[in-house]
């Protein structure tokens, strides 16, 4: 798998400069900011390319160009570092998701999330992978990874909750079921997803199950 969104598109522009004669250099802060943004981009191939349990500290400091031990003094260990490639997963999400739902509530912001789920699956397949695997292996710690995680789960849950409730034209009774509704739509993607995990290549299979997604939340909302 090799994600299709642009690394430079989630580096400020002004990050991406050179210091070449005329122009000024970069500042520390924007020197830390693309060493994180180059160890980010690391740890997602390695990754994907080796799994969680082999992607070492050392080889994202070489890996990325710096020192072997860059990754330890900035994150100090695996699960710090990891909890950081998934904030940072989340927020490239977040930010897709509000572009798809601006303005939108109940049945339209539910299927313009489970479409922009899906196309994230084709833009950027690493991105969802390495946020997944991290999820699915942190399950059963107690860990700040972990604790990271279910935030983010819980936040996906609220948003469908917001989108019924805050709806005018969704039923009293399915105001009243909104808990249950975000509960299956949360529940549905996970589900997706392993399956796509599992069958990488059945993107045609993991689209019809968005779409199944999509006509369940319909069916749940306009009862």
């Amino acid at each position: 798998m090799n994600h299709q969104i642009s690394q430079k598109a989630s580096v400020p522009a002004e990050l991406r400069t050179t210091s070449k004669q005329g122009k000024p250099g970069r500042t520390q802060a924007q020197r830390t900011e693309l060493s994180d943004q180059k160890m980010f981009d690391t740890t997602v191939r390695l990754i994907v390319e080796k799994g969680p349990e082999n992607t070492r500290l050392t080889d994202v400091g070489i890996d990325a160009g710096y020192s072997r031990g860059l990754a330890s003094n900035r994150f100090g260990n695996k699960d710090k570092l990891f909890n950081f490639v998934v904030l940072r997963l989340g927020d490239i999400w977040l930010q897709q998701l509000k572009q798809a739902t601006v303005n939108k509530t109940g049945v339209q912001a539910i299927e313009c999330a489970i479409e922009q789920h899906y196309q994230f699956c084709v833009d950027a397949p690493d991105y969802v992978y390495t946020f997944y695997t991290l999820w699915f292996e942190s399950v059963n710690s107690a860990s700040e990874l972990s604790r990271t995680i279910q935030s983010i789960h819980q936040r996906r849950f609220q948003d469908v909750v917001n989108w019924i409730v805050n709806d005018p034209n969704i039923s009293t009774s399915a105001k009243r079921d909104a808990d249950s509704i975000a509960a299956q739509f949360s529940a549905s993607v996970i589900g997706i997803v392993y399956y796509w995990l599992s069958n990488p290549k059945k993107l045609h299979e993991t689209k019809r199950l968005h779409d199944g997604l999509a006509n369940t939340m319909r069916r749940l909302i306009e009862i």
